[in-house]
């Protein structure tokens, strides 16, 4: 897979920040890393908290919509009340 060179990825700059001659290496000259499935189990992992980290924010606005919608409908069912009552 190409990546899009336009754009700088947070783990490049991590990679970069901490050895700048194994981003180079990596990046520019294209040289294997010396312990590939251990960047692969990495990238795994990674791979898996996003999607962790995106269904934890569906859910969470889920509950917020529900809160609201639990909201009006109190709202609505005290705006009968007092139509009655009155």
């Amino acid at each position: 897979m190409a990546r899009d060179r336009s754009l700088v990825r947070a783990s490049d700059i991590g990679a970069y920040t901490y050895c700048r001659r194994a981003w180079y290496l990596a990046q520019v000259r294209g040289v294997a890393h010396e312990q590939p499935q251990r960047l692969a189990r990495g990238s795994q992992a990674h791979a898996q908290h996003g999607r962790r980290v995106q269904r934890a924010s569906r859910l969470q606005q889920m509950g917020l919509w529900l809160a609201v919608a639990g909201l009006l409908g109190v709202l609505f069912a005290l705006a009968l009340w007092a139509l009655q009552a009155g």
